[in-house]
């Protein structure tokens, strides 16, 4: 009998003891977060003149962002490039890309010194700022991210609108209004697939060229024209990897078997698109001689090379060998590798490498900054977990050859 994966909501229990260790540190961050709004900027950060910006921009927003990139990345390979086996991890990785661009949002949102003027690039147009592009990309492709999850909201239901009491009147109105909905979505949605990987190409590469407009305020090692380019190609690498440590992740917290055959044969891509990225880096610095700063025994030459060798060069390695795409552990291992290795790059670009010309002190994030980042993850996973077993994003395996499962996304790209 032929095997189906049917994507459906989980019926595991929400509270666990790791759950409630999550909801901790989500209030601690929220609660530090409330003294942000309620006391300035200045009250929980060691951000200044000189360091305006600190994790928050380089963890929260830089990083998030790159980290996201398995929702669009995964959509050009299953729905555009009409990669069907791999359409049981598509859900789950834009419903990540979804929650993870929300809180790089929310991020830029708490950032901001005068935050209630956050709706200003939205009427005020600069197009000769990068960061009126990263803003205004980020914006339309979480947008763009949210009519992508709502085929699983109809889905969800569809024939089971059973509002109480007096709204019950409501129910075929409903219920209609979601057919409806559900239909012109079938139709359209090829549209917002394309414009999603448009916008999240442009937005990753944005996101370098903030940082070439640092000029000299940037160590050598990382301030390159090519930078843009690095962004991108990092942000194509991570991708994957954070699929499928996602979908082991997953899997595990969940009690379901992993679903090995798939997510070893996507982490053949890995390799070679670490491979062009890893070129691309050490060919630049080779063109430009910096690799003469990794001569100086010092905090930066170690940084670096720890981004390097333990985040992509190690990784690589693993993820060429058969044993290690084979197995779950070695999988979770190099994949974990590869997201550290860019979350080190985004840390070292917008805060390592960053030095102002007249700074008195150095930066270091406070108590208050990391407790909301980490508060940020927390809230993040506890979202994703809500979200499973609300609405039919995890792929479930079925022995009901009968059945026919429908994917409005795929049926609209074809």
């Amino acid at each position: 009998m032929a095997h189906l994966h049917i994507p459906t909501p989980i019926s595991k229990k929400y509270f666990t003891p790791g759950v409630i260790i999550l909801a901790l540190i989500a209030v601690n961050g929220l609660i530090f977060l409330a003294g942000r709004f309620l006391f300035g900027i200045g009250s929980v950060t060691n951000l200044n003149d000189q360091y305006p910006w600190g994790i928050w921009i380089g963890l929260d927003v830089a990083a998030g962002v790159a980290l996201a990139a398995g929702g669009f990345t995964t959509a050009a390979l299953g729905h555009i490039m009409h990669r069907d086996k791999y359409e049981t991890i598509i859900r789950p990785a834009l419903l990540t890309a979804m929650l993870g661009y929300t809180f790089v949002a929310m991020g830029v949102f708490v950032d901001i010194g005068r935050w209630y003027y956050i709706w200003h690039p939205l009427v005020m147009w600069n197009g000769n700022s990068a960061l009126f592009e990263v803003g205004i990309c980020v914006m339309m492709y979480l947008t763009v991210l949210y009519i992508e999850f709502l085929p699983m909201v109809t889905e969800r239901f569809m024939g089971k609108v059973n509002l109480p009491g007096f709204l019950s009147r409501f129910n075929k109105i409903v219920d209609s209004i979601l057919h409806s909905l559900d239909r012109g979505l079938s139709k359209t949605m090829f549209i917002f697939i394309i414009a999603g990987v448009v916008l999240s190409c442009l937005h990753q590469s944005s996101l370098g060229t903030l940082m070439i407009i640092a000029g000299p305020k940037m160590h050598p090692l990382w301030q390159t024209p090519i930078l843009p380019l690095l962004f991108l190609l990092s942000a194509f690498s991570v991708g994957f990897p954070m699929v499928i440590m996602e979908s082991l992740t997953a899997s595990r917290s969940f009690g379901l078997k992993p679903e090995l055959d798939v997510l070893s044969s996507l982490s053949k891509f890995v390799a070679p698109l670490l491979g062009i990225y890893l070129i691309g880096k050490l060919g630049d610095m080779v063109i430009r001689e910096t690799f003469v700063y990794l001569t100086e025994f010092n905090l930066v030459s170690i940084l670096f090379g720890v981004e390097v060798i333990i985040g992509v060069i190690v990784p690589l390695r693993m993820f060429l060998a058969p044993a290690v795409r084979k197995s779950p552990t070695g999988l979770y291992i190099a994949s974990m590798l590869v997201i550290f290795g860019v979350l080190m790059n985004r840390f070292n670009n917008f805060v390592t490498a960053y030095s102002p010309p007249y700074a008195v002190e150095s930066y270091f994030p406070s108590i208050g900054e990391i407790s909301v980042t980490l508060g940020f993850v927390a809230l993040e996973i506890l979202f994703y977990r809500l979200f499973v077993k609300i609405f039919p994003v995890i792929s479930i395996p079925s022995d009901k050859a009968h059945i026919k499962t429908k994917y409005a996304i795929r049926g609209a790209v074809k």
